[in-house]
């Protein structure tokens, strides 16, 4: 079209803003108002599109005009008018003056938004999304692209244009699902919508769930260039936490986000109305968090149904592309060997089901992997000697030749990333070493199995993790789960057992749960004192956390008394001037001065005294 263009005698096309996959919108001027309005016109159906297929683009663009037009709320684009002239179909738009959010990010460089502006987005489009599910419409293609942000901060849902009225979903809403015109954009579908199945308002919201995780984080929940493997994501992947990619964000936006990331349509918020509640009670309250995602389900051996997990996917995402992506953030990392699991002698099961022998590697790698083990002692030197940031460069170093020549998920490449998680985790890098940490216990539990003891190793490290970055109700579900297994590998009594009942003791503090923290505290310092002897270094950690959860409890005379014992034991052990004993001798005292406040201020005063 010639920008001179006037449709239907009326509306001046003055130039392009935006084009889609539907077709160009136009900055226009209504010369009847003397307005400028945004007209979307359908591109005309390319020639090799048979005449029933370019029926159904037009069809679709006019069910998006009725759907549209007939909605009226301060968060959805304003729709004036709808028609056809010469052959084009056109749509006339309110004008809006703002950006949407993927030129937000563009502009960002595809840095996060901040936490204030992404709360406000996720209110206000669940706001217009709570209206528009209410009046029966689904859009079904909630994208960044989609939400446009005026210079105002009023946020507007645009392009209703796989929209499709909710109480419709029989023939008439399969008649625009055509093969071949695949509705949505990969990187926000719902699982739902790439297995073809029936699509309600949850699906809004999982859409809205990748949107918030992108302008959250910068990335979107699942940053792949393969469309199937994209769309497999949406479908058989659970995502990173979006703390782990920001580690600052609230962890009640964490959790809402998760939420409406559910697989299951049932395990998301209801409706827009309860998550829009959820976020501000979360603003208010200190929320709950659920225990950490499960693990992503292992590949079965066999499809499990017609669109079920390992099934193939419907024919029509055959032709997708992923279309616009973010480009930074997160490594694009491949999908990892989900074939037949290593044994504990790290040898895999060939066709024949029979476990061969590793090859005995050559000269000269014989001789690379020697060194390799001389490296890894000096980096373990240097964490002991304290030099954490020289000890976690080292390490993954180490980590990074190991994996070229064993292989990334042989036990000594393992060892290799643990270790340089730990030093990650000394130097106040707890995201880091989360997320090093994750992957580690995953791969250890593929091939250690759940209760070999350096897969309850990582776990219970990366339980630790997760309370030095505030989370800790993730960090008490995985302190539980790795207690059970604890002690229902090594019993109850062993040292590895009472750490993770330490570390449980500690964190239960951290919750604010003191009855339980001193319960289990005490417990575990009797059992180390018995175990390991009553000077062991573990069992005075364990009494100065009972001698700290006392005080937090304001049980001053108990405080005092068990703060007495330990300075006692440590001068005894350490000296009277070693920073531990020192430190206990100033608990000691705080103690007694609140203990002699306590007392003074329930002295009764000489006018309340009576003689007898």
């Amino acid at each position: 079209m010639a920008e001179s263009k006037v449709i239907q005698g009326r509306y001046r096309l003055l130039e392009p803003i935006g084009r889609g996959g539907m077709g160009e919108v136009w900055r226009a001027r209504d010369e009847s108002l003397g307005r400028q309005v945004a007209v979307k016109c359908l591109k005309p159906p390319a020639p090799h599109l048979d005449p029933e297929a370019a029926r159904v683009l037009r069809e679709r663009f006019r069910r998006e005009a009725r759907v549209a037009a007939g909605l009226q709320h301060r968060g959805v684009t304003v729709v004036h008018d709808f028609g056809e002239s010469d052959g084009v179909l056109f749509l006339v738009m309110e004008l809006l003056d703002g950006r949407d959010l993927g030129r937000l990010l563009d502009e960002a460089e595809h840095r996060p938004l901040p936490v204030a502006d992404v709360l406000d987005i996720a209110e206000q489009v669940a706001a217009a999304l709570d209206y528009t599910h209410r009046q029966g419409v689904v859009h079904r293609d909630l994208k960044p692209a989609n939400i446009v942000r005026l210079t105002d901060g009023t946020v507007k849902i645009c392009d209703f244009g796989i929209a499709r009225l909710g109480e419709d979903p029989g023939a008439g809403a399969s008649r625009l699902t055509t093969t071949g015109l695949a509705l949505g954009t990969p990187h926000y579908m719902s699982p739902e919508q790439i297995g073809g199945t029936d699509v309600d308002q949850r699906s809004d919201l999982y859409s809205l769930g990748c949107v918030l995780y992108e302008i959250a984080t910068g990335v979107p929940p699942f940053d792949l260039g393969d469309p199937w493997a994209i769309l497999l994501g949406h479908r058989d992947t659970v995502p990173v936490p979006p703390r782990e990619q920001r580690p600052d964000l609230p962890d009640y936006l964490d959790r809402v986000i998760l939420e409406l990331l559910a697989k299951q349509p049932d395990q998301r918020p209801p409706d827009a109305r309860e998550l829009e509640r959820r976020i501000s009670v979360g603003r208010t309250t200190p929320p709950y968090l659920p225990a950490l995602a499960p693990e992503p389900p292992d590949a079965p051996s066999a499809p499990t149904g017609e669109n079920g997990p390992g099934s193939p996917l419907p024919s029509w995402t055959r032709g997708m592309t992923p279309g616009h992506r973010a480009a930074g953030g997160r490594p694009v990392v491949p999908p990892s060997d989900t074939g037949v699991p290593l044994s504990d002698r790290w040898t895999r099961v060939d066709a024949h089901g029979t476990r061969p022998e590793p090859p005995a590697p050559g000269p000269a790698a014989a001789r690379e992997l020697t060194a390799l083990t001389g490296r890894h002692e000096s980096a373990v030197g240097l964490a002991r000697d304290g030099r954490w940031s020289e000890a976690a460069e080292a390490h993954r170093t180490v980590g990074a030749d190991r994996a070229r020549l064993l292989g990334a998920d042989h036990p000594d490449t393992l060892t290799s990333r643990h270790e340089a998680a730990a030093a990650l985790a000394r130097t106040g890098r707890a995201a880091e070493a989360l997320r090093v940490y994750r992957q580690v216990a995953d791969a250890r539990l593929r091939v250690l199995g759940p209760d070999h003891p350096e897969t309850l190793a990582t776990r219970q490290e990366t339980a630790a993790a997760l309370g030095r970055l505030g989370r800790h109700h993730d960090a008490h579900q995985l302190h539980t789960a790795v207690l059970a297994a604890r002690e229902r590998a090594a019993g109850p009594d062993h040292p590895d057992t009472l750490r993770c009942r330490h570390d449980l003791a500690v964190n239960l503090a951290r919750l604010g749960r003191l009855e339980e923290a001193y319960r289990a505290a005490y417990e575990t310092a009797v059992v180390r004192a018995r175990v390991l002897g009553p000077l062991h270094a573990d069992t005075l950690a364990t009494r100065a956390e009972v001698a700290h959860v006392l005080r937090r409890s304001a049980r001053w005379a108990e405080a005092l008394e068990t703060y007495g014992e330990l300075a006692a034991i440590r001068e005894r052990a350490l000296g009277p001037d070693h920073p531990d004993t020192r430190a206990a001798r100033a608990d000691e005292a705080r103690c007694r001065e609140r203990l002699a406040e306590q007392e003074r201020t329930a002295e009764p005063h000489p006018e309340e005294t009576h003689p007898s």
